[in-house]
């Protein structure tokens, strides 16, 4: 019996354009992907492209571009435009004396890159409890007599936010305006969405979703942009924003539920002038996704503040120019004179911010993070693990929440008494793609509040030791370099 085994013989002209094809791709790559990218992202997307090359442009083509499309930063442009012009008006209350220099420096930068003025006078306290949270954000909505404005990353009706609900509910029957905004991707996909689309409906709120990818309306964007805030304002008088999205510790999810998980959060409310920072914070997302402009929105008479804490709202995101997070991140961390604590269930550094920690660690400063035992999302779960070794050696302290929890929280205190918290990571995703909202905060009493939520996560952590460390089996090792190669693709 006669095999004929001989690869299939192509005509000599469809291998040579192959060739053709293939060098072209490479050239073109190097010329276009590297600008006006970071070096590590720029790397990455080439490899990509180089090893698996027609893969790799397709890749490039969905999700290598991290700016939102171009009516939308027009939007963004608008937006940063008006409220240059009226920052006059959003400078509230008595800032504190004898700032250090280099904060007053830190807090004109964010203003230069599109953040609110820094205002005083503010009050500010933290609820770490998952569900009194949710209760005393729907206490707060049931005492609106003007509106109530809703914006969070998930936003689901169950069991654990039916309070929550019923206060909108029952705001919304008493002809109260309940406009809420809520990112597509992120809920889509969720086991409530309908459920909880139905019941916006059927109390009347005025609802949107953010950055919504629906091509057939032609509203679309890079896939995985996300819309990350959480934030809730009432009459202009209260304000809520921190970690914590509204929906079940265990998101419903059935992975989740199996395995026993529950998100730790934490958020703060707000009181005062800044609370109409926040507000005009959430007036730029919903004209962002209605293209209506709520002029009826007080945002130049404030309420006074139960406390004189100096507060300043700084947005983030693709549609601004540079990564308005990152660099506030890096101005604290370089400013610190004793100690650094920072809680990010997701530390994916860059070089800059990897640097920074490190140096600070080198000055002598004590550096320790906060991160979770377990992780919920694999990728990135292990891009983070590939720094523990860097960050260890440098004399950076770990502490592990233990499992079955999520520690969510995000927040950075500096020395004793400058403090960041929002709903931003540390990582690629919220220096890049996501847009996120952080509140600095001038004010020891403040960052002691954050002091004991520290604590409490400490104690209920492990403190990871460079031993324990370097025991790692090799395949952890192997993974944990693979994720921190994909999270540089931006």
């Amino acid at each position: 019996m006669n095999l004929n085994l001989n690869p299939i013989q192509w005509p000599w002209w469809v291998l040579a354009l192959a060739v053709v094809v293939d060098i072209s791709i490479r050239i073109t790559a190097i010329i276009v992907i590297p600008r006006n990218r970071r070096p590590t992202s720029a790397m990455a997307w080439l490899l990509a492209v180089f090893f698996i090359p027609y893969l790799g442009v397709l890749l490039f083509l969905v999700i290598g571009n991290p700016r939102l499309p171009r009516a939308r930063r027009r939007k963004q442009d608008q937006i940063n435009e008006y409220i240059a012009e009226t920052s006059d008006h959003l400078r509230f209350g008595t800032l504190r004396p004898h700032a250090p220099d280099w904060l007053r420096s830190v807090v004109g930068m964010n203003e230069r890159l599109g953040a609110l003025p820094i205002s005083g006078d503010n009050g500010a306290h933290l609820i770490s409890d998952y569900q009194e949270s949710l209760d005393a954000m729907a206490e707060a909505i049931r005492g609106a007599e003007q509106y109530v404005h809703v914006e969070f990353y998930i936003l689901q009706s169950d069991a654990a936010t039916d309070n929550f609900f019923r206060a909108m509910e029952e705001v919304a029957a008493r002809g109260i305006p309940v406009r809420v905004l809520l990112d597509h991707w992120a809920n889509r996909w969720k086991p409530n969405y309908r459920k909880t689309i139905k019941r916006l409906d059927a109390m009347g709120a005025n609802w949107h979703l953010l950055l919504p990818m629906q091509p057939l309306k032609g509203r679309m964007q890079r896939p995985d942009l996300r819309n990350h805030r959480k934030l809730l304002v009432v009459d202009g008088t209260v304000g809520y924003l921190g970690s914590q999205n509204v929906t079940d510790s265990s998101y419903n999810l059935p992975k989740n539920i199996k395995r026993g998980l529950h998100w730790v959060d934490l958020m703060v409310r707000v009181d005062g002038p800044i609370v109409l920072s926040l507000n005009a914070m959430f007036l730029s997302d919903w004209y962002s996704e209605t293209d209506e402009i709520l002029s009826e929105i007080d945002i130049t008479h404030p309420a006074s503040g139960s406390g004189d804490l100096d507060c300043q709202i700084v947005p983030s995101g693709p549609g601004f120019e540079v990564e308005n997070n990152l660099r506030l991140f890096l101005a604290l961390l370089y400013g610190a004179q004793k100690r650094i604590m920072i809680v990010s269930p997701y530390f994916v550094p860059d070089e800059a911010m990897l640097l920074a920690v490190s140096a600070a660690c080198d000055r002598g400063l004590q550096v320790e993070l906060f991160v979770s035992e377990e992780g919920d999302q694999a990728v990135v779960y292990h891009a983070q693990r590939s720094y523990y070794e860097a960050l260890l050696r440098a004399g950076v302290r770990i502490w592990m929440y233990r499992k079955p929890y999520i520690l969510h929280t995000k927040s950075l205190t500096i020395d004793d008494e400058i403090a960041v918290i929002g709903s931003s990571n540390m990582d690629m995703r919220s220096f890049g793609l996501n847009l996120e909202v952080s509140m600095l905060v001038r004010g020891a009493e403040f960052v002691d509040e954050l002091r004991a939520v520290e604590n409490q996560y400490r104690a209920l952590s492990r403190e990871l030791t460079l031993e324990e460390w370097l025991k790692q089996p090799l395949r952890s090792t192997v993974l944990d370099n693979l994720a921190r190669l994909t999270s540089a693709l931006q």
